[in-house]
């Protein structure tokens, strides 16, 4: 592992950071954004050809320029994401909203409002035409992403929302939350297609489904990574799948 001799900075700690998809990137340069409790977004240029760096002589780094420097928020975020062509950026923050960026321009689009609470997470569909959103409120809300409005509420969990995702397609969307649950949601009818939990029912920290679609990663407070299969049968260690009637899959 190499470390390389530049680095940047936010006025507070840094909450999330994001590359940009890779078919964006120029061979050795890299862009990457990273979001702050200090209300701001900064997106990075990263040459990795630089050369590493000798951890004895960390104080040699050199501090990156941001390219761009996102505002808007009025407190701490939560979540940066990027839309697959990088175009734009998502955020989620401690005040409630959601904003779109034109990540070239560095210029607030839209702002998506509808949770009650922080929202702590936020994904694109694969077609950029969607958000999804995951917040301390218990629900996850789908927004339209050219009209910034809320298309789809779902009353998800029974506690915050601490992670969401699409699936490779876009038809499916997983949750997961501090009341241990991981569900898995039909897109376009707001159908609950499954419910995962794991034995213990510890909270749930981060989802992510693999890149073929059938399986699902999460991460939970037990100090745990599970890997689901969801697209059948789920049970190994003591894991269940249950659907909405109570049912074993």
């Amino acid at each position: 592992m190499e470390l390389l001799p530049v680095y940047g900075e936010h006025k507070r700690a840094v909450s999330s950071v994001s590359f940009a998809p890779p078919s964006t990137s120029n061979g050795s340069v890299a862009t990457c954004a990273s979001a702050s409790a200090d209300g701001t977004v900064k997106i990075w240029t990263v040459d990795t050809s630089i050369g590493r760096l000798d951890t004895a002589d960390i104080k040699s780094s050199t501090p990156l320029t941001a390219r761009s420097h996102l505002q808007g928020h009025t407190r701490g975020i939560n979540d940066v994401c990027w839309s697959p062509t990088a175009e734009y950026l998502a955020t989620a923050s401690d005040d409630k909203s959601l904003r779109l960026y034109d990540a070239s321009k560095g210029e607030t689009f839209v702002e998506f409002k509808g949770h009650q609470n922080f929202v702590f997470c936020c994904k694109f569909n694969p077609q950029s035409n969607l958000l999804v959103s995951g917040s301390y409120d218990e629900t996850v809300k789908l927004f339209d992403v050219r009209c910034g409005e809320c298309v789809m509420t779902l009353p998800a969990h029974s506690d915050p929302v601490t992670g969401v995702d699409f699936s490779p397609d876009g038809t499916c969307i997983v949750s997961g939350s501090y009341d241990g649950l991981i569900r898995v949601w039909d897109t376009a009818t707001g159908e609950c297609l499954k419910t995962i939990y794991a034995e213990g029912n510890p909270a749930v920290g981060n989802v992510l489904f693999a890149p073929n679609g059938r399986y699902v990663l999460a991460g939970t407070l037990d100090s745990k990574l599970r890997l689901w299969d969801v697209t059948g049968r789920v049970g190994a260690e003591g894991e269940n799948a249950t659907n909405e009637s109570g049912q074993r899959t």
